[in-house]
């Protein structure tokens, strides 16, 4: 590190000790040491167990639910600031209750703007993400947002796949420009499966616009969590002729019976990234580690360089 910058340090969550561990692993030094008291009804209190005074501190915790997660990276940011950080920068992997980021109905929170609003105001100086489930998360912010995206690694991974006749497919139009981003990039074709929702976790229909008779067939989609979509597309797609169907999401939330869907569902394989940890008993499920993306990006940040070149698409 350029030793003219204010010094480093990264510390992570309960839940995300594991990512924090493996981007200081790329980093080449030790993750922080913080502790976390619980008290009787539930409370908990976060405290640094270093000197963080003038350091760049880096706190690494997804969002997933439940509500600990996020209100423990609220605590650490709030702890950070009054230890005399000279900067604070939040690195979420997964970016929680970004689904709620519109007025989609009548008398509805928009939760993703309001965690942003409170991530600021505990003293956040800086976010850093990955696959937002809407891209305009990043406006609800006043402050910078480094969005990465899981392509660098899934693109990677499905050209290593040699696969004869590939598609690109997206299991509903609203993932269809991250679906064609992918499409362009390995120039193939597009396929998109058209869904309407009786409530939500609920699909009512699903329909398949495009051709994939006789072709292997790739998913696309930025988190699973009841695997009813994903599954349900993939067993559409064998239905009108696919070859094979794999799925790639960012996010494995996979709340029950995700990981019975999955494994009974036509999907060769499963793969996501481990911005959240994966702990189901799936047989088809496959892990990318991202640690390296989020540690050579902070890495970036801190030297004040630009993190653009990381992307292979957006």
């Amino acid at each position: 590190m350029n030793p003219n910058l204010p010094p480093m340090k990264v510390f992570a969550g309960t839940k995300s000790q594991y990512m924090g561990e493996e981007i200081c692993e790329n980093l080449g030094f030790q993750l922080g040491k913080m502790n976390i008291t619980h008290f009787a009804d539930g409370e908990f209190e976060v405290s640094f167990e270093e000197s963080i005074r003038g350091c760049e501190v880096y706190l690494v915790q997804s969002t997933f639910p439940n509500c600990d997660n996020l209100m423990e990276l609220l605590l650490m940011i709030d702890a950070a600031k009054r230890a005399s950080a000279k900067s604070v920068i939040a690195v979420l992997p997964y970016f929680g209750w970004a689904r709620q980021d519109r007025k989609d109905k009548p008398r509805v929170s928009i939760a993703a703007k309001l965690v942003s609003d409170i991530l600021v105001t505990a003293g956040a100086d800086r976010i850093i993400t990955m696959d937002l489930h809407a891209d305009q998360i990043q406006g609800f912010f006043n402050i910078p947002v480094d969005h990465l995206y899981a392509s660098s690694v899934f693109l990677p991974y499905i050209q290593s796949l040699n696969l004869p006749d590939l598609v690109i497919a997206t299991p509903d139009v609203g993932g269809a420009k991250r679906a064609n981003n992918y499409a362009k990039y390995l120039n193939v074709p597009l396929v998109l499966c058209h869904k309407q929702r009786a409530k939500a976790n609920v699909v009512a229909s699903m329909t398949v616009i495009g051709d994939v008779k006789g072709k292997n067939v790739v998913l696309i989609d930025d988190m699973v969590d009841t695997a009813g979509t994903i599954t349900k597309a993939a067993d559409l797609l064998l239905a009108e002729g696919a070859k094979s169907v794999r799925a790639l999401a960012s996010h494995a939330i996979m709340s029950d019976p995700a990981s019975e869907r999955v494994d009974n569902s036509g999907l060769t394989e499963m793969i996501f990234t481990n911005s959240i940890p994966f702990n189901k008993n799936c047989k088809k499920a496959h892990i990318i580690s991202v640690a390296r993306l989020f540690a050579d990006t902070i890495r970036r940040v801190h030297n004040y360089e630009s993190i653009s070149s990381q992307y292979l698409i957006k």
